[in-house]
């Protein structure tokens, strides 16, 4: 693959895969099996997605029959066209100028940030030996978890392949399967102050009306 196509560059595959990599071990600090193999998937998303966005563009040559229809045959495997959702829907210019480009990095940076603001709260309750009901934790139960699930969509808005859009789901449904081993661990650490910490807080989603409930109860 020549190189001015923007693909072929494996020693950028190599830095950024480590980068996030490493940024996403370093607040998750992995213990059982169960958390190994969820931030495997993780590694194995990131791998997979940065080596199509600089290695070799598996996606564009398996669907290149029908993104044919929308370009040209020697713009087909320039890096541009790797942005799907701006090549689909026809847009012109440069798509790292694009607001789908531009809604993909204040999703993906603002995931790594509120990960990291994360865990300096739950790092401290654990220090404490207490539940992190603070910060983050005070609006909803698993903000690293969904911090990771944000990063992961800002990716798949800005560069989706086939392999990261299958395997997204599946590490949703595995961050959902952590969360409630950790809920269950929880419970017995902490028992009827996480019940009521659980009732009172959503787990992914924060409440809308949170601030209009809580005026309501007191």
């Amino acid at each position: 693959m020549e190189h001015n196509w923007g693909y072929g560059l494996w020693s950028l595959v190599l830095i950024n895969s480590l980068v996030f990599i490493i940024f996403a071990f370093s607040f998750t600090r992995p213990r059982s099996w169960t958390d190994w193999r969820t931030f495997g998937t993780f590694a194995a998303f990131i791998v997979a997605l940065f080596t199509e966005m600089y290695g070799f563009p598996l996606t564009i040559y398996l669907l290149s029959g029908w993104l044919g229809n929308y370009l040209p045959g020697n713009a087909l495997f320039g890096h541009n066209a790797g942005h799907l959702w701006y090549t689909v829907l026809g847009m012109s210019g440069d798509p790292h100028q694009n607001p789908i480009h531009t809604i993909s990095e204040w999703l993906i940076w603002g995931g790594l940030i509120f990960l990291a603001v994360t865990w300096r709260y739950l790092y401290r309750a654990q220090q404490e030996h207490v539940l992190a009901t603070t910060g983050p934790y005070a609006v909803i139960r698993h903000p690293q978890y969904a911090a990771f699930i944000v990063i992961m969509s800002g990716f798949l808005l800005q560069w989706p392949t086939l392999l990261t859009l299958l395997m997204f789901p599946i590490l949703v449904r595995m961050y959902i399967h952590l969360a409630r081993l950790e809920e269950r661990e929880a419970r017995a650490s902490f028992g009827g102050d996480y019940e009521r910490y659980a009732t009172a807080t959503p787990g992914f989603l924060p409440r809308l009306n949170r601030k209009k409930t809580a005026t309501h109860e007191k």
